[in-house]
């Protein structure tokens, strides 16, 4: 690793050097005819005696823990203020691992040459900004100087800027989906009513993935799970699958989180040919032409509530379920395509057969998107984020 300082913040190039040293060398001069600094972190495999390597999955583990490390000791030291990465598909792996500590909003600009699919995955678990090349990266030509350039420029004009301590208003996360959104609408005017700000993520697997990092990162006073429908794409197979570890990092932090089942009468599949095959028989909805969305059974939904508790059950903090008695979604309303009250009511004893005891969950007869819902959720996360001050105060 080379490192220069700058007082504006160095620039970070992470590549392999041994096979993109050419490029990598290109980017940095661009850089510097920027004004900016820059400090290489070299990801090659012929270093160090790293070739000698007879597992290269493995080998690629450890120089993206490596790379990792290195990285992490740049950014706390304050050395860098942006980084940029220039990869083919194992450097864009390595690369995604690298920048996996950095927080969101830190400028992370990859120049990629790997597979559309490997680019979709590492901007569903990071905010990661992607400079597909479309040609290949060896050297230095017509095509990969006008990519190479327009990066280097791109990333040498931005820049991070942590926030100062005590500068920010209180933060709640929320989830939401198209069914949803007018619940989500309805909170959002109601906690600016508060002067706390609302950050909405979608219910569509990256997205309910980054709310768990960026929890578990401290960037939230409280929690608004409003929609906890990936539950339902995890138990199902469902392409809106955020993994098993949703639902958790809100209790492990021990921040305020209200949980509601928005949307949890549905799982997500792509176009309808998608489907799998033992769902033939299913109720099936074609949401968009690329959407088709499946209705959960009574006995499904049970499991997705008995989920739901046994992940609330291991939270350190204040913790509350609410729920709408008369429908979780759009969908979900008299006349509707999934109406189907007795499903729904499924999903309540499920929840209701783990729960523990110092949980709360309240029934409100009301849809999940109406005013009365989105009016108990946000006075609750309020009272619960003002007792939180009152209780930093008094210690």
């Amino acid at each position: 690793m080379t490192k220069t300082k700058s007082s504006d913040g160095a620039v970070a190039i992470v590549a392999t050097l041994d096979t993109k040293r050419a490029e990598a060398s290109f980017v940095a001069e661009v850089i510097r005819s920027c004004g900016r600094e820059i400090v290489f972190v070299d990801v090659g495999t012929s270093k160090d005696g790293a070739a000698r390597s007879n597992d290269p999955a493995a080998l690629l583990t450890v120089i993206g823990r490596n790379a990792r490390a290195s990285v992490n000791a740049l950014h706390v030291d304050g050395r860098i203020t942006a980084i940029v990465g220039i990869a083919g598909g194992k450097g864009s792996g390595v690369f995604g691992e690298a920048v996996a500590d950095l927080p969101y909003g830190f400028p992370k600009l990859l120049v990629s040459s790997g597979r559309p699919a490997l680019l979709a995955d590492l901007a569903a678990r990071s905010d990661i900004i992607l400079y597909p090349t479309i040609v290949d990266l060896f050297g230095i030509n017509g095509f990969t100087s006008r990519i190479l350039r327009n990066a280097a420029v791109a990333i040498a004009a931005m820049r991070y800027e942590p926030q100062q301590p005590g500068s920010r208003r209180k933060i709640v996360a929320i989830t939401a989906f198209g069914v949803t959104t007018p619940a989500v609408n309805h909170c959002v005017r109601l906690f600016s009513g508060h002067s706390i700000e609302a950050i909405v993520f979608p219910a569509n697997g990256a997205g309910g993935r980054k709310m768990e990092s960026l929890v578990d990162a401290g960037e939230f006073d409280a929690v608004l799970d409003l929609t906890t429908t990936e539950l339902a794409d995890e138990f199902l197979g469902g392409t809106a699958t955020a993994g098993p570890e949703r639902l958790t990092a809100a209790g492990r932090k021990g921040i305020p989180q209200l949980i509601a089942p928005g949307a949890v009468d549905m799982v997500n599949f792509g176009v309808p040919s998608s489907v799998p095959a033992r769902f033939c028989d299913r109720k099936l909805y074609a949401h968009t032409p690329y959407t088709t969305l499946m209705r959960t059974t009574e006995d499904e939904i049970f499991e997705i509530g008995r989920v739901t508790a046994q992940k609330l059950a291991a939270a350190q903090g204040p913790s509350l379920v609410l729920w709408p008695s008369e429908g979780v979604s759009d969908y979900d309303r008299e006349g509707g395509v999934f109406h189907d009250p007795a499903a729904n009511r499924a999903w309540l004893a499920g929840l209701r057969s783990a729960l523990p005891a110092f949980i709360q969950c309240q029934q409100l007869y009301c849809h999940i998107n109406d005013p009365a819902f989105a009016e108990a959720a946000v006075g609750w996360i309020v009272h619960q984020v003002q007792n939180k001050e009152t209780r930093d105060v008094d210690v």
